[in-house]
């Protein structure tokens, strides 16, 4: 089974999850979102009992639960609300615009791209990463390239990027290495004079010296 965890959020709004029926993911989310309640006794006297974790009061978590016989065949597809209401889950979906039920398909489609794309992930392969580092830098580089070089064909054959208007046309591999992008403007400016600088002197190199008159 692949797992598929989908986190939303915008704004002051509280992240919306939509995960699949993986086991650990209820006591997962718990552990980055939850907050600490101390119960009380149900009389004044005894032990105090453990504190729990409990969801935020406006948190949101959708699971999808798919039903599969001893092959694998998919059977059915059910839905359910583990942190929040149903209801509010759907129209909050419904209001982000990535379909009107509870589910996952965003996040399964993105596993499926990025598994076909990048051998590091994919399944059965001789290509792992050894070392969690290499792994996340070629990450990085896959989602820059593939947000900002690759046309799709559902964006009317437009880059990611220039659909959220974030530049006007599709940029080439050199394009995106050339230009630094996490970087401050002063920091470009002094790439820049650095640059020219090296050009400049590379320049004056090869200039000939002009030969002094002989008296």
């Amino acid at each position: 089974m692949t797992a598929s965890v989908a986190v939303y959020s915008k704004g002051k709004d509280p992240p919306l999850i939509l995960v699949d029926d993986h086991p650990p993911y209820p006591q997962a989310i718990l552990t980055v979102f939850g907050q600490i309640k101390h119960r009380r006794r149900k009389n004044g006297r005894g032990r105090l009992k453990y504190p729990r974790l409990k969801p935020p009061a406006d948190m949101q978590v959708g699971v999808v639960k798919k039903l599969r016989d001893d092959r694998g065949h998919l059977l059915k597809v059910s839905s359910k609300a583990l942190f929040g209401k149903k209801k509010q889950i759907e129209k909050r979906i419904q209001k982000l615009g990535i379909g009107q039920k509870i589910n996952t398909s965003h996040m399964e489609r993105l596993n499926g791209t990025i598994r076909g794309q990048q051998a590091r992930l994919a399944r059965r392969t001789r290509n792992g990463s050894h070392l969690q580092e290499m792994l996340q830098y070629s990450i990085w580089l896959w989602r820059d390239l593939y947000n900002w070089t690759r046309v799709h064909y559902s964006l009317l054959d437009e880059t990611p990027a220039m659909a959220l208007c974030l530049t006007d046309d599709v940029w080439t591999v050199l394009k995106y290495i050339l230009y630094p992008v996490h970087v401050s403007d002063l920091q470009r400016q002094d790439w820049a004079e650095q640059r020219n600088s090296v050009l400049e002197s590379a320049v004056d190199v090869y200039k000939r010296n002009k030969a002094l008159p002989i008296s």
